[in-house]
């Protein structure tokens, strides 16, 4: 007898969901992401995990891909409870089918053979649990896309709120006004992967920038703490003036959104690139600094950046955080609720001081 695929097994792992509406003919109106398929019976959406059976649409449930307790700094969100530690949980599939996903064995776990995350069971209290007796201050959906498993990820924080931790989306960005209303009272955290600012590329990576452009300005107006991130492609998404737009954009939302400009390394399918260096991530840290951007990191080459992964106060230019990587050497402002220390400015963040920190045991104890 064979063995049933990853997407017979997945099938049996959902539970009817919320994000959607009938339509005269049967299909089914998805609103999880940018897409909005109109899903016919018996098929999936572009996700390939959420379906149409008998008129109810079946999302997944009750699984994680893949788990893991990091430091909030790798989300990366620098402006939000420094030096806590966040229990990342991802399930599988992706709205998107990027060549260059260094999360490619849970997001294209439905498209790529190669890609080998089997589903491994856990409920919400289980999860929350782990979190709490790790020491986590933070649960984060991440690994593959969040939006598309909105109604799972909207369990576990019901259940994250009750133990008063923080919850969080690391996302392409891809939503829309149905899905942002329907997990805003959950979701604390949102970084959006901004992946350029050239519509051509993003077509061919299965998106739309106009879409993703109008996903941030509502996460901005909805009182989401948003971050950016932008993964610097040398020939792809590098040059100045698509950095100069990408950058007058994130401005004209707000000056103090942060942007993390990261290096990009060989990886999946996209191995034609050079790798990123420091002198691309400065040139275009220095674009966005002329744009008007107050908090710009260069990351995932630490210590070769300068003072760059530190956060600085805009106004007087006072360090109030250093950092080393991922590590937090010293926090000047989260005991301050946000205050700088030399001239009281507002920074913006997501800032809660740590109180009766319980240690990590990340590294030590297996998470299952």
């Amino acid at each position: 007898m064979n063995s049933p695929t990853l997407a017979q097994v997945l099938e049996k792992e959902t539970k009817t969901g919320v994000l959607f509406e009938s339509m005269p003919d049967g299909r089914l109106r998805c609103f999880a992401c940018g897409h909005r398929c109109p899903i016919p019976e018996g098929k999936p959406g572009v996700c390939k995990v959420r379906f149409n059976k008998g008129g109810k649409l079946f999302v997944p449930w009750g699984y994680v891909g893949a788990l893991q307790d990091d430091p909030i700094e790798k989300k990366p969100f620098f402006h939000a409870l420094p030096g806590a530690r966040a229990l990342s949980f991802g399930m599988l599939g992706c709205d998107f089918h990027c060549a260059n996903c260094q999360n490619w064995v849970t997001s294209q776990a439905l498209r790529d053979p190669e890609a080998d995350s089997p589903p491994i069971k856990i409920s919400p209290r289980e999860l929350v649990d782990m979190a709490v007796k790790r020491g986590c201050r933070a649960v984060v959906s991440t690994y593959n896309e969040p939006l598309i498993t909105s109604e799972w990820a909207v369990e576990i924080f019901k259940e994250a709120k009750k133990e008063g931790l923080v919850t969080g989306y690391v996302s392409n960005g891809n939503g829309t006004p149905e899905v942002l209303d329907y997990i805003r009272p959950w979701v604390d955290l949102y970084k959006v992967d901004l992946k350029g600012f050239d519509d051509k590329h993003y077509r061919e990576l299965g998106g739309s920038l106009d879409n993703v452009c109008r996903t941030i300005r509502d996460l901005y107006d909805r009182k989401f703490w948003l971050e950016i991130v932008t993964l610097l492609i040398p020939g792809f998404n590098d040059s100045d003036d698509e950095l100069t737009r990408l950058t007058e954009f994130i401005v004209s939302v707000s000056p103090g959104i942060p942007w993390h400009v990261t290096a990009f390394h060989k990886d999946y399918k996209m191995t034609d690139p050079e790798n990123t260096t420091a002198k691309d991530l400065l040139r275009a840290a220095a674009i966005g600094k002329k744009a008007g951007l107050h908090y710009i990191y260069p990351g995932n080459l630490p210590g070769q950046v300068g003072g760059g992964e530190n956060t600085i106060c805009p106004n007087c230019h006072e360090r109030l955080i250093k950092r080393t990587g991922f590590q937090v050497i010293e926090d000047r402002i989260s005991n301050r609720e946000g205050r700088c220390p030399k001239c009281s400015a507002q920074i913006p963040g997501f800032w809660k001081p740590l109180i009766n920190k319980k240690p990590s045991h990340a590294g030590v104890q297996p998470l299952f």
